[in-house]
């Protein structure tokens, strides 16, 4: 081995070795395929900033950008039985909740906080596809129940953001009995006459359609969200005639009554503030503080003058200027007014 191996060859390898770039760094989007930078992606709140399409995005990141300053207290959920049917297919129930559990990061396919919107207090939970297609089970079925028996006992409003494939199949039956328990839920917000307000987001199919998610006061939906209880597809084949453009999209449930807004991510904090602050019959809301006086300041003070009344010297730019030719008609005009007054007086 001489100098040549041992030194100069690994140099010039390095320098003409392609380097490796992390893959969080640009993400494509799903509809247009623009490749998105993670910082201007993160920034649009997973909106895709060339053909606005609507990308998922976590309930965390969701209530970070949702409560003020991104602060909010996760609100304590109970357990559920540990897979109760010893379910089994290709892989165990148990192993498909460690994997989820693993690529998202969270306990469960629901988050439910409390905090602030807008200074104005709320409990919200929202469901995360990326866990096991946000499907929902009796940790869901808990945690919406956990969520309104916290905004009834604050006397705040509940809203939920739906993400969610329908029941979850592992859990069978007990899955399907979430359906009225939720229901129920949604119904002792109603009969403590505080607001339940259900944004849908993509997708929301199946069983959680057929209950907690269409039960809202006011129904919201982000653009071009799928929501439905049976997809297109099934229907498509089970009718075997082609269904309208749109069918099943936020767009046409607008169109044919089933929503009330659809409203873009960007703007929903602002639209569920206002809508919020209406139902809970408050004041308009507060964009921000005035400075504070300053010190010794008294309301209605007047400009200083001098100590016999008249009007303090103008100083500055303005001094010495003589007045322009329209300020010298106006006044013109306005002496002649007063001595037409006065003579007919």
């Amino acid at each position: 081995m001489n100098w040549i191996t041992n030194y100069v060859k690994p140099r010039i390898n390095s320098l003409f070795s392609r380097r490796e770039v992390p893959e969080n760094l640009w993400i494509k989007c799903d509809q247009c395929g623009t490749m998105l930078f993670h910082r201007e992606f993160a920034e649009s709140l997973h909106v895709c900033t060339s053909c606005g399409h609507h990308m998922a995005i976590s309930p965390r990141e969701r209530f970070k950008a949702l409560f003020d300053g991104g602060i909010f207290t996760e609100v304590e959920v109970p357990e559920a039985v540990a897979d109760p049917l010893q379910f089994r297919d290709q892989k165990r129930y148990p192993d498909r909740m460690k994997a989820a559990q693993k690529k998202t990061g969270e306990k469960e396919a629901m988050l439910v906080a409390e905090g602030e919107v807008g200074r104005t207090p709320i409990v919200a939970a929202g469901q995360d596809f990326r866990f096991m297609g946000g499907s929902m089970g009796m940790y869901v079925g808990n945690a919406m129940i956990a969520a309104a028996e916290r905004a009834r006992a604050l006397k705040r409003p509940l809203v939920l953001f739906s993400a969610a494939g329908g029941a979850r199949m592992q859990e069978g039956i007990l899955s399907l009995m979430q359906m009225p328990r939720t229901t129920i839920a949604v119904q002792m917000l109603k009969e403590a006459g505080l607001p339940y307000i259900v944004v849908l987001t993509h997708p929301t199919t199946g069983g959680v359609t057929a209950s907690y998610a269409m039960l809202g006061d006011v129904q919201i939906a982000e653009p071009n969200a799928l929501i439905c209880f049976a997809g297109p597809r099934v229907i498509q084949q089970t009718i075997g005639e082609k269904l309208p453009e749109g069918f099943q999209r936020a767009e046409y449930l607008l169109d044919h009554g089933m929503l009330d807004r659809v409203t873009p991510r960007g703007q929903l904090r602002d639209e569920l503030v206002t809508i919020l602050r209406i139902l809970m019959r408050q004041s308009p809301r507060v964009h921000g503080d005035l400075p504070a006086p300053a010190p010794g300041a008294e309301a209605g003070a007047k400009p200083p003058g001098r100590a016999d009344g008249a009007e303090a010297p103008v100083t500055g730019e303005g001094a010495g200027k003589e007045p322009s030719e329209a300020l010298k008609k106006a006044a013109a005009r306005a002496t002649d007014k007063a001595s037409e007054k006065a003579a007919k007086k």
